[in-house]
């Protein structure tokens, strides 16, 4: 793949020069494990069913999603049903419970049929002592003995050490230390709980997890209150880091986490990695869970938003006249058939040009002499000024019909 890819994507061929790729160390597979149905319904206000969440589940493992979080059995009993449920579909996916380092919770975990867990324990000294008043110790222990049950049921452990990016390295190591030697876990997870790290802080705390454990995968779960929670969980990918931690739409707690749709698409357009995911399906993806979760998606979201194929503007939208029948990624990042949106269209508004106008005039059926043209702008911008938006057909039509 490389920077322009016929009918698929147009980017920087910056992105793809050896001196920036030369320094990646992508793994052979990038996986995702989409959290939507644990963290993203931990954001204020969203509540999912267990029908939500089957229904989620289905179309997260249709558009290829390798791993699915399927929320936390100890929470609720409906909980634990929509898990087991969605375990007993056989879907592609592999089904993942989230779980506390206990071993109760883990007995909860395998009734409910999943293959793996998402084991947290604090991973900061500040946090575990402050705000679960335990000591490393007890951590240790109750790591220790809680994965070693997850293994003694068959389940693959995945370690989840909360505020692990803002825990002093020495710490963290001093917990996954022992729990490697003594307990249980087949990988690690890298977690910004509270969206601090930087993409270059990213990369370097993955590469110093990966050269101590060589041998463990390493999974990056970043949180986006710094607005940086696509770029780094893509950074810590770059490092090495084999599995992202996602979210559709970006929903989550506080700011949301890293957005499955806009992490997908940039590593295929922008890093030439393949995802394995059938990113035709995002935008009937995102759609389905706003309606579900009852959370709006801004219409600007990169890559799922309403708007992001339309143009007002006088000057873009001559643009794109002239270019869309030579090549439409001359005007666009990448094709609206990638994510499957709909075909980019012309609005008409304050900050309109002619061109703007013919789109309409013609979807319109109506026919406006080219000396009345400036006139009818004139009238459209106005009427839009009052309006505070752009307009809809029947204001078109009654204000083009004073011109015909």
């Amino acid at each position: 793949m490389g920077f322009h890819e016929e009918g698929k994507w147009w980017v920087s061929p910056s992105n793809y020069d050896p001196e920036v790729t030369g320094n990646f160390k992508f793994p052979a597979k990038v996986e995702f494990l989409d959290t939507t149905l644990r963290d993203g319904e931990q954001q204020p206000s969203i509540i999912l069913t267990k029908d939500d969440k089957v229904a989620i589940a289905k179309k997260l493992s249709e558009a290829g999603v390798q791993r699915i979080e399927a929320g936390t059995p100890a929470v609720l009993k409906e909980d634990a049903e929509a898990i087991r449920e969605i375990c007993g579909l056989g879907l592609k996916a592999n089904i993942y419970a989230f779980v506390r380092n206990m071993v109760v919770d883990m007995k909860l975990a395998k009734e409910c049929g999943v293959q793996g867990v998402i084991a947290e324990m604090i991973g900061s000294e500040h946090l575990l002592k402050h705000g679960k008043k335990w000591e490393q110790d007890r951590a240790i222990k109750s790591s220790i003995e809680a994965t070693l049950a997850a293994k003694d049921m068959g389940l693959k452990v995945t370690y989840f050490p909360a505020d692990s990016s803002r825990a002093d390295l020495g710490f963290l190591f001093g917990l996954l230390d022992p729990v490697i030697a003594e307990g249980h876990i087949d990988s690690i997870t890298l977690v910004d709980t509270f969206g601090v790290l930087s993409p270059e802080g990213a990369a370097h705390r993955v590469r110093k997890i990966k050269e101590r454990y060589p041998h463990k995968p390493v999974e990056v779960h970043f949180h986006d209150d710094f607005g940086m929670g696509i770029s780094s969980s893509i950074a810590g990918l770059a490092a090495g880091a084999e599995v992202a931690h996602v979210t559709v739409n970006g929903i989550g707690e506080r700011a949301g986490g890293a957005q499955l749709e806009a992490v997908a698409i940039a590593l295929e357009a922008m890093y030439g990695v393949k995802t394995g995911l059938d990113t035709t399906q995002f935008k009937e993806l995102s759609g389905f869970v706003s309606k579900l979760t009852q959370a709006p998606v801004a219409p600007t979201k990169p890559i799922v938003g309403d708007k992001i194929f339309l143009w007002e503007t006088g000057l873009p939208s001559s643009l794109w006249m002239n270019c869309k029948d030579v090549d439409p990624l001359i005007m666009l990042p990448y094709k609206w058939t990638l994510t499957g949106h709909r075909e980019p269209d012309l609005l008409v508004g304050k900050k309109s040009g002619k061109d703007n106008l013919k789109v309409w005039l013609k979807k319109t059926g109506m026919s406006v002499s080219e000396e009345k043209m400036g006139d009818l702008l004139q009238a459209v911008k106005v009427k839009s000024y009052a309006e505070k938006r752009d307009l809809n057909e029947a204001e078109f039509k009654e204000i083009a019909g004073r011109f015909a």
